[in-house]
C-alpha cells in the first residue's frame, strides 16, 4: 500500500502504483546494488534515496546487495564505507546485507544449465580476437570458431576452468544469442572469465567469476526484486537482462527500469578519476571534504536531510542532464540556516583593548543559540577588557559604505556593548597590531543615550577566555563546469584555492564543547563542523561546509 503524501509521483512511482493496483505485484521489493570498488558519491546518493524511498513510499522493502563479481578492484574497506553511508543517509536495508558472491554456487549451476541447453559454450578467442569477431555498430559480428563445440566438451572445459587448469585469458564462457544482433550487448556476451584472484568474501574458492550482466538480473530474481532500478547507461543491457530471466529457471521475474543518473557540474563522479585524485594525493583521501563522495560531504558538514532534499529536487526522469551544484549548496544552506547553532569565531584576530573597561572585571553576555529557535537555548559569553575582532572589521579611515569599526566611529559588538575606536597601534613595519577603543556605557541591548548610533555590528571573542582553533575554508574542487568534458585532462581544472587553512583562529568558549555531530553558523563567516580526522581537544579543527551566500561568481580568480 502506498504511504500517503502530497508529493507528485515520478514515472517509476506511477509504474509501481499501477502494478500494485492491477495485482501484478502484491509487495514492492527494490535493491541498492553497489559494486564495492570505491567510495559512494553524490550520484549514488540519488540511487539510494530513490530505491529506499520507493520501498518506504509503497510499504515495501529494499535490500542492500554488493555486486562483488570483480575481486581485483574490490575491498572490504569499501563494503564498510558503503554500509556507513547508507545508514548515515537515514536508511536501513531489509534483513542481512547481501552479496552477489553469496549466489556464486547458484550462478555456477545456472551456467552449467545453459551449457546443457546448448545455449553456452567455452570460447578460446583472446580478448583482442573476440573484439574483432564482435563487429561494429554498423557491421555484424562473426561466430566464434568454438561456438559449435559439443555440450559434453563445453561441460568438460568449463569444469577445467573452475579447477584452475587454464591461465587467465585462455578462455571464457559465452552464451549463444546472435552475433548479428543490432544491440552489441547481445552478441554472444561473456558470462564467466578466469581470474586467479582471492575474493574478499569467498577467499580462494573460485578462480572463475561471473560477469556483471550474468549476475545482476539473477541476483534480483533470487531476492524476488520486483522493480530493478538502474541508470540510463544500462538501458542497452536490458534485452540481455531479460534474455537471462527468460532462459534460466529463475524463481521470480524482475523487470529493469532506467532513470537518468545524477550529473552535477563542477564535479567528476567517475570512480576511476576519484581514485586517481586519491592515489596521486590531489586530495586528502576518499573523505576529503572537497570530494563528491558521501563520506567527503559528511566530513565537510553536509547533512543527510540536505542531500535527500537535493536528490528530490533533482527529480527522477528519463532524460540525462546536468544539475547545477548551486542547487546542492542551496539545500545545505537552507537546512543549516534553520538548524545550525550560532557561534562567534574570529578567523584573523586583531586585539582590541577597551581602555575605559576595568582590567579586573569580567561580565557574562547572553546570546541565543539560534535567533528563531528557543529550543536551542542560550550561550554564555565572557566579556573582558581585551577582546579579539577580525582584522577586516577595522580600518583607520573608511567611506560611509564601510559599516564596521573606524577611528572616531562606533560599532556594536554582537550581543554586547557599543564601542568607539580611538587609536590604532602599529609595529615598526607599520602594521596595525592593536586597537584602543572605549565602551559606551549602558548599551547592552540598548542604543547609546547620546543618540549617536553604531554604524554596524561585528563579532568578537574574549582575549582571555576563548578556544584556539584552526579553520579550513573549502571551496569547489574544480574551476570549470565540466572538468572532464571532451576527453580533456580533468586535473588541469583543479581549483588551486579549493582549500585555505587558517591557523590561530579564536572561537567563543562554547566551542570547547563541540561534538562531531554539531553544526555551527560562525556568525558572518559561514557554516562549520568539527573535522572528524584532525580535531584534537586542545586544538580543534573546523571545516567550512558552505559560506553564508554564494560567492563563487564574485571570485575574480575563478573567472
Amino acid at each position: 500500500m502506498m504511504n500517503e503524501t502530497s508529493k507528485p509521483l515520478n514515472f517509476i512511482e506511477k509504474i509501481i502504483a499501477e502494478d500494485l493496483e492491477s495485482g501484478k505485484i502484491t509487495q514492492v521489493k527494490t535493491r541498492f546494488p553497489p559494486e564495492p570498488n570505491g567510495y559512494l558519491h553524490i550520484g549514488h546518493a540519488k540511487s539510494i534515496v530513490l530505491n529506499f524511498g520507493l520501498a518506504k513510499r509503497f510499504g515495501g522493502s529494499c535490500n542492500l546487495r554488493f555486486d562483488d563479481t570483480n575481486p581485483e578492484k574490490e575491498d572490504v574497506e569499501y563494503v564498510a564505507s558503503i554500509k556507513e553511508d547508507v545508514r548515515w543517509l537515514g536508511f536501513q536495508w531489509h534483513g542481512d546485507v547481501r552479496f552477489t558472491s553469496g549466489y556464486f554456487d547458484q550462478l555456477h549451476e545456472w551456467a552449467i544449465y545453459l551449457i546443457k541447453e546448448g545455449k553456452a559454450y567455452v570460447c578460446d578467442l583472446s580478448q583482442e580476437e573476440a573484439r574483432e569477431y564482435r563487429g561494429t555498430l554498423t557491421e555484424a559480428g562473426k561466430n566464434s570458431p568454438y561456438r559449435e563445440r559439443s555440450i559434453d566438451e563445453n561441460l568438460q572445459l568449463f569444469e577445467k576452468m573452475r579447477l584452475g587448469e587454464f591461465d587467465e585469458g585462455a578462455c571464457s564462457l559465452r552464451v549463444k544469442i546472435d552475433m548479428a544482433h543490432p544491440n552489441m550487448q547481445m552478441r554472444d556476451p561473456v558470462i564467466y572469465r578466469i581470474k586467479k584472484q582471492a575474493h574478499h568474501q569467498t577467499g580462494d574458492k573460485w578462480c572463475i567469476y561471473p560477469s556483471y550482466d550474468f549476475a545482476h538480473g539473477q541476483g534480483d530474481a533470487i531476492e524476488g526484486i520486483t522493480h530493478s532500478i538502474c541508470t540510463l547507461e544500462f538501458e542497452e543491457h536490458r534485452p540481455l537482462y531479460d534474455w537471462f530471466i527468460e532462459n534460466l529457471p529463475v524463481p521470480s521475474t524482475p523487470h529493469q527500469y532506467e532513470f537518468s543518473r545524477l550529473n552535477v557540474n563542477y564535479t567528476v563522479t567517475s570512480k576511476r578519476k576519484l581514485k586517481q585524485l586519491v592515489d596521486e594525493n590531489h586530495v586528502d583521501g576518499w573523505d576529503d571534504p572537497r570530494m563528491p563522495t558521501i563520506s567527503g560531504m559528511r566530513r565537510r558538514g553536509f547533512t543527510p536531510q540536505a542531500i535527500r532534499e537535493f536528490c528530490d529536487m533533482a527529480g527522477v526522469t528519463r532524460t540525462d542532464g546536468v544539475v547545477d551544484v548551486s542547487m546542492l549548496e542551496f539545500a545545505i544552506r537552507e537546512d543549516l540556516n534553520a538548524n545550525a547553532v550560532r557561534a562567534m569565531c574570529v578567523l584573523r584576530p586583531l586585539k582590541v583593548v577597551l581602555t575605559n573597561y576595568p582590567e579586573d572585571k569580567t561580565e557574562t553576555m547572553m546570546a541565543p543559540g539560534h535567533p528563531q529557535r528557543d529550543d536551542l537555548g542560550t550561550r554564555a559569553l565572557p566579556f573582558s577588557r581585551e577582546i579579539f575582532i577580525d582584522q577586516d572589521d577595522f580600518r583607520e579611515a573608511a567611506n560611509k559604505k564601510y559599516k564596521r569599526l573606524v577611528i572616531g566611529k562606533r560599532v556594536r559588538l554582537r550581543n554586547a556593548y557599543v564601542i568607539e575606536a580611538d587609536e590604532a597601534i602599529k609595529n615598526e613595519q607599520g602594521k596595525i597590531i592593536e586597537v584602543h577603543a572605549r565602551v559606551i556605557e549602558d548599551t547592552v541591548g540598548k542604543n547609546p543615550a547620546d543618540g549617536i548610533k553604531p554604524k554596524g555590528v561585528i563579532h568578537w571573542v574574549s582575549a582571555d577566555m576563548h578556544v584556539d582553533c584552526e579553520v579550513r575554508l573549502y571551496d569547489r574542487l574544480f574551476t570549470e563546469e565540466a572538468p572532464d568534458a571532451g576527453g580533456k585532462d580533468f586535473l588541469e581544472s583543479i581549483n588551486p584555492d579549493s582549500l585555505e587553512i587558517v591557523t590561530g583562529c579564536k572561537g567563543e568558549v562554547t566551542l570547547a564543547n563541540a561534538r562531531l555531530t554539531d553544526h555551527f553558523q560562525f556568525e558572518r563567516e559561514g557554516y562549520f563542523i568539527l573535522d572528524s580526522s584532525y580535531s584534537e581537544p586542545d586544538q580543534p579543527v573546523f571545516n567550512r561546509t558552505i559560506g553564508l551566500r554564494d560567492s563563487w561568481n564574485n571570485n575574480p580568480a575563478l573567472k
